[in-house]
């Protein structure tokens, strides 16, 4: 299995070159709107190998970590593992003028959702497959812990 990652990073490397220099260059949201296709791609195909069920009950499943209050939530739960560039990234993402509102969160869970997602893209696109991976994990752990307590209140 290990191989056969290796050999898909190398191959999405050749595909996909960035220059490091170029990735600085990105707006802040052109890095949240690839890190949010990316997320979403992660985290779906985790609940499709960790669940059995109905598309639609995998589409309740993703909704719970896709939203921006789980994003908002996991940025809080992973921020200290993050190096100086992750964090200064994050920030830029966060910080940045957005034309649009959020819909069923705060102002701030979606501006710390627009960071998270601008790290996402940022480590996708520098090709750091296994950073974002860590990330992601850690970071589900604290949302996954916290949607647990919420069923067991239902």
């Amino acid at each position: 299995m290990e191989e056969n990652l290796t050999a898909l990073e190398a191959a999405m490397r050749r595909a996909l070159p960035v220059d490091e220099k170029d990735l600085r260059a990105y707006s802040p949201l052109t890095l949240a709107f690839i890190g949010d296709g990316i997320y979403d791609l992660l985290i779906r195909t985790l609940v499709v190998t960790d669940y059995r069920c109905s598309v639609n009950r995998l589409h309740q499943r993703t909704a719970h970590y896709v939203k921006a209050s789980a994003q908002s939530r996991m940025i809080e739960s992973i921020y200290s593992l993050l190096d100086e560039e992750e964090q200064a990234i994050y920030r830029r993402g966060r910080n940045a003028k957005m034309a649009t509102m959020a819909k069923h969160a705060t102002m701030m869970e979606y501006k710390r959702a627009t960071g998270f997602e601008a790290l996402m893209g940022y480590l996708y696109l520098k090709g750091d497959y296994s950073r974002l991976c860590f990330l992601v994990r850690k970071g589900l752990e604290a949302v996954h812990a916290h949607f647990q307590g919420m069923e067991q209140v239902e």
